[in-house]
This record gives C-alpha cells, sequence and structure tokens, in this order.
C-alpha cells in the first residue's frame, strides 16, 4: 500500500501535512474549540486569584468590597463551565463530522480499488486504518488544539499574576516546574522510538488477531497445541515493547512528580516565603498565592506533553489513512464517456493477457466467445488460471493486454453499476451479510417487493426453510438465522435469481455441500441458468459434461476448447483431467466412447462457476 519510505524528516512534515490535509474540512470549527476553552481556561484561573485579593482586603480591613469579589468569581466559575461546555461541544461534533466523511472516503475508495489489491492478507490493515486510525484521529479533533490553547494561555495567567504577586517566589515555583518539565522532555525524545515500535507491534497484534479467528479450526486441527504462531509471536513482541517502554518511563516520570509534587512545592515556597516575610519583603497573604496556584503550575502543562503524544500516534494513524486513499482505484469511465453494451450480449475475450504487478504472467492471449444463452466452462489443473479468467470477465481486475468485450463493449468503457446490472457471479462459498434473510436476497435489488423475493427464494429452494426460522424473512443472519453451507448457497442463489442478470459467473457451488444439499442446489441451478450466458469454473468435471463449450486452460494458455466427447476423443489434456478424476487410464477413455457416453448420460448435470475471491453479486 503506497508510498515508498522518505528521509526521517521528510516522513515528519508529510505526516503533518497529511493530518492537516484530513483537518481541513472541520478546521474552522476545532480553532473556535480551541479559542472557547482557552479563554475557559484563564477563567478557571480567576476564581483563586480572587480568593487571595480577598484575604487581602480582609487582613486590610476591606470588608465592604468583599461581597463584590466572591459573587464576581461565581459569575466567572459559572462563565467558565459554559465556555467550556461550549468548546467541547463544537469540537465533538467536528470530530463525529470528520469521522463519518472519512469512513465515508475509505469506503468509496474501497469499492474503487481492484478486487486483486485485497489479495494477500490486507484484511488486518484495512480494519485498522478504517476503525483503529480513524478513532485514533479522535483526540487531534476533539481535544489536541483546545488542550493545547488552555494549556498555554492557563499558565500564562498563573505565571504572570505570581511574578506581579512575589517575584522571588514566582521564579522559584518557575524553576522547580522548569526543572520537572526538562526531565520530561528528554524522556520524550527518549521514548520516541519505542512508541513507533508499540504502534507497530499493536497493527501486528490486530491483524494477528484477525487471522487466528478466521482460521482457528486449522489451527486447532493442525497447529501444535491449537497456538497461533503469527498471534503468539505478535503478543510477544507487544509485550516486550510495552515492558521496555516501561523501564525507559519509570524512573525518570517518578523524579519529575516528586520534583514537582504538593508537598516539595508547599514545602519550598513557604520555607523561603517565611524567610521573605520575616526580612519584611513579603506580605504574609502572598503566600496564599502560590499554595493555590503555584502547586497546580505543572499539571497545567502537563496536557502539551499529552497533546504532543497523542497528536504523534494522530499523524502516523493520517499518514496510513492519506496512504490508503492514495492508493490507485481501478481505472473508472470518465463522467458522459461511459458506453452501454450492445445486442446480442455476447462476451468476448479478445487475446486475454493479465499478469501481476512483480510482472509474472497469469494468462497469455487467451480468446474464446461466449455467445447469448449459452454455457462455457473453464477446466485446468491447479493454477492454469481458470480464476483470474473469470475475475476479469467479472472485471475485479483490468487485463494487462487485450480486451474483453460485452456487447462488442470493452469492460473499460462500461460504468461499474451498468456491468453489474449484466454480469453477476455466484461463489463456492457464499457469504451471507448480518442482516434479514430478505435483505440479504433482495442485496442487488433494495426495492424489490416481498413477492419477488419469496418467488426467488421458491426457485432456489430455500422458501420452506426461510419461512420455518424464528422470523421467517425477516430473521437476521448469525442471530435468529443459523443456516447450514447448502443452505445459505441457495440463498445466495435467490439473490442472484432476483438480480436477474442476464451473463453469471459461477464457481463450483456444490463444493461444501452435503449430498442433500447437492441435489437441492443443483435444482435451484438448473433453474438459475435457464435463458442466461454462464461461465463455469468447473473442478469436479462430471458436472459440465453437458457445456455448450469447454475452454481448457494450462499455464494461462487456451490448449483445447470444444464439447465433452469430443474433447474426451481428442485425447488431449482435457481427457487426461477426466481419466484422473475416474481414477481410469486416459487410452482406455479415449478407445471406448461407448464407456464415455454412458458416463456422461449418467452424470448429473449442474452448471457451476467463477472466482475464488470473496464477494456477493448482482446487480447495484
Amino acid at each position: 500500500m503506497g508510498r515508498s519510505g522518505p528521509a526521517p524528516g521528510s516522513r515528519v512534515a508529510m505526516m503533518v501535512e497529511d493530518l492537516a490535509a484530513l483537518r481541513r474540512p472541520v478546521r474552522t470549527r476545532i480553532t473556535v474549540a480551541a479559542g472557547l476553552q482557552a479563554l475557559a481556561a484563564v477563567l478557571a484561573v480567576t476564581p483563586a486569584v480572587v480568593l487571595v485579593e480577598i484575604g487581602r482586603r480582609l487582613l486590610d480591613g476591606s470588608v465592604r468590597s468583599v461581597w463584590g469579589l466572591a459573587w464576581l468569581a461565581v459569575g466567572l466559575l459559572f462563565a467558565r463551565f459554559v465556555l467550556y461546555a461550549a468548546a467541547s461541544l463544537l469540537s465533538h461534533l467536528a470530530d463525529a463530522d470528520l469521522a463519518y466523511l472519512l469512513r465515508r472516503r475509505l469506503t468509496g475508495q474501497l469499492g474503487g480499488l481492484p478486487l486483486s489489491w485485497f489479495a494477500g492478507g490486507v484484511s488486518g490493515q484495512v480494519r485498522s486504518v478504517v476503525q483503529d486510525d480513524v478513532a485514533t484521529l479522535h483526540h487531534a479533533i476533539a481535544h489536541a488544539r483546545a488542550d493545547l490553547a488552555a494549556a498555554v494561555a492557563g499558565p500564562a495567567v498563573v505565571v504572570g499574576y505570581l511574578l506581579w504577586v512575589d517575584w522571588p517566589l514566582a521564579l522559584v515555583t518557575i524553576a522547580l516546574v522548569a526543572l520537572a518539565q526538562s526531565i520530561r522532555m528528554r524522556l520524550t525524545v527518549r521514548a520516541a522510538d519505542q512508541t513507533q515500535r508499540m504502534a507497530a507491534a499493536s497493527t501486528e497484534l490486530t491483524a494477528a488477531v484477525l487471522e487466528t479467528v478466521r482460521g482457528i479450526a486449522e489451527l486447532k486441527a493442525f497447529a501444535r497445541h491449537g497456538r497461533a504462531p503469527r498471534f503468539t509471536a505478535a503478543a510477544a513482541e507487544y509485550v516486550d515493547a510495552d515492558e521496555q517502554a516501561q523501564r525507559i518511563f519509570l524512573r525518570p516520570r517518578g523524579v519529575a512528580r516528586a520534583t514537582v509534587s504538593p508537598a516539595t512545592v508547599v514545602f519550598v515556597t513557604t520555607a523561603l516565603g517565611v524567610a521573605l516575610v520575616g526580612a519584611g519583603w513579603s506580605d504574609p497573604v502572598d503566600l496564599v498565592a502560590f499554595a493555590l496556584l503555584g502547586v497546580g503550575l505543572f499539571e497545567q502543562l502537563t496536557p502539551i506533553y499529552l497533546a504532543q503524544d497523542l497528536r504523534d500516534s494522530a499523524r502516523d494513524a493520517a499518514g496510513r489513512i492519506v496512504k490508503l486513499l492514495g492508493e490507485p482505484p481501478q481505472s473508472a469511465v470518465e463522467p458522459g464517456l461511459a458506453r452501454r453494451p450492445g445486442t446480442p450480449l455476447t462476451v468476448e475475450l479478445d487475446d486475454v493477457r493479465f499478469s501481476y504487478t512483480d510482472g509474472h504472467p497469469v494468462l497469455a492471449g487467451v480468446s474464446a466467445t461466449l455467445a447469448p444463452g449459452t454455457v462455457t466452462a473453464l477446466v485446468g489443473p491447479s493454477g492454469a488460471g481458470k480464476s483470474t479468467l473469470a475475475m476479469l470477465v467479472a472485471r475485479f481486475a483490468d487485463v494487462t493486454g487485450g480486451a474483453i468485450r460485452l456487447g462488442a463493449v470493452d469492460l473499460r468503457e462500461i460504468d461499474r453499476d451498468e456491468l453489474y446490472r449484466h454480469v453477476g457471479f455466484l461463489l463456492q462459498d457464499s457469504v451471507l451479510l448480518a442482516r434479514s434473510i430478505r435483505d440479504n436476497i433482495a442485496l442487488a435489488v433494495p426495492a424489490a417487493s416481498d413477492e419477488a423475493v419469496h418467488a426467488a427464494a421458491r426457485a432456489a429452494a430455500i422458501d420452506e426453510r426461510i419461512r420455518a426460522l424464528p422470523r421467517g424473512y425477516d430473521s437476521v443472519v448469525g442471530e435468529d438465522a443459523h443456516l447450514s453451507g447448502g443452505e445459505a448457497q441457495r440463498v445466495a442463489i435467490a439473490r442472484t435469481l432476483l438480480a436477474d442478470t442476464p451473463v453469471i459467473l459461477l464457481d463450483e457451488a456444490t463444493a461444501f455441500a452435503d449430498p442433500d444439499s447437492e441435489a437441492a442446489i443443483q435444482d435451484a441451478l438448473a433453474e438459475l441458468a435457464v435463458g442466461r450466458t454462464l461461465l463455469v469454473i468447473a473442478h469436479r468435471l462430471y458436472t459440465i459434461t453437458d457445456a455448450d463449450q469447454i475452454l481448457v486452460l494450462d499455464e494461462g494458455r487456451l490448449v483445447e476448447r470444444g464439447r465433452h466427447l469430443d474433447l474426451l476423443a481428442a485425447g488431449g489434456r482435457y481427457a487426461a483431467l477426466w481419466a484422473a478424476q475416474q481414477d481410469g487410464d486416459p487410452a482406455t477413455t479415449r478407445t471406448d466412447p461407448a464407456v464415455t457416453a454412458e458416463a456422461a448420460d449418467a452424470a448429473v448435470t449442474a452448471v457451476t462457476a467463477v472466482t475464488d475471491v470473496d464477494g456477493v453479486g448482482g446487480r447495484r
């Protein structure tokens, strides 16, 4: 994902720019919120100042003006609460709006990326960016600028007042705070690398947890003692990083805290203040100001460092968000230039070539025609390029050479929504969303009537099972709708039927079904095949013996094409694959067509097909 690694200085500058760019839509609101919170911080100090002045006047015998000052303190305190609440509300609304905008942008970006981008286990990274990194921006948006403004304005007023009251005592107090701050600054510098290590360890741990949950069955069955090696290593690295950070932080942090603890500040200022009062250089009431204000001065500065730490995390998160947003999307048709497929809706594969970004070729010069209303089967050994070819027909990725046309129009010239009104797909391991059964069936046609949804379910032989659920079609997958693999596949077939696309790409839809479910699925597929153009990836050859044409791929090349019996008679790659599945000898199969015909007539004909890639089909 994204940009190459720049020099450290330029990398920091880029992250600052990334954060600023993401924050731009709400910049005005968070600036106003920062101003309000700075004013609230100033008003938070004034009651203590008023209290000192009340004490001064009481010692001078000026009792009359005391009540006025007391009510002033109450009014200022109330105003502080109002300003703080207004600042908090404004900044948090800005944060919520920005999170919504960013997640919408990220969702749109992910929808525009080629499906091949998602191969290679990026789901943990995507989840971390969309959920965790956007959440990490919360402090930078809702708190950082406002807290920083308050941490500057409040202490500035306190220091100014203490210098006015008694500058020698003020300088001593400032010196104590400066000493603690210098320790804290050195600690911040030392912790920078460790903070980055912890962030990296946290990201890896998140990805490892997702991988472990998804592969829990395999881990229990095959991993030693059921342990997940990646999760174990990631957890150990995170614990080690955290322990190392604590060793770095513990001692300096303790020294800094002790230097500016209330007991230390009160003891030093009181001792020096008594000496100054005894010498006649200070007023006793001045000690009250230092006891009230000097003690909390260091804590008022703490948000500066907290904001810095969280701002660094936010910059890292912003960098990852911008990086994902900057991934090159699959080429889209410019507005006004999109074309609609013509008729008939013939699918043409014209010298199709495809290579991955590393240059590894997958397909080399595949040409074929899928006539409307026919069934075309893709067969071949593992790694031959079957799934890749079907992926290209679905435009999950774009060809790197040649062209694929639908109705004589290049797929790259057809708008994505228009394309998926004509092309649907059904996978071997269908995914149902955590929504109602009705919504899952109507995913491609949300406005479909209940009768249309029910008719699709009946055609897919799943209507009775749905009605037996606690809430029927309103039952939610994973809550009160727990379906077997075969039942979920039939719901997916109903979804594809309702989408009513004239071209359908199918994967081995019965691959994970038990015998009873397989029969029901084959009946549903027979209904689905009527009047449509089908491209089938077939792993079990007996399911495609009645296909109109069979395309045999080997090492990315089209090595044979024809009907089942013709290919068997040719004695080539297809005959070898058939013989291997029949546990027979290619020569025997080739020289005894009567046996072959009998086997073909007895075979259960099912139409099945496409990709090995997760997704859902239908019109969008």
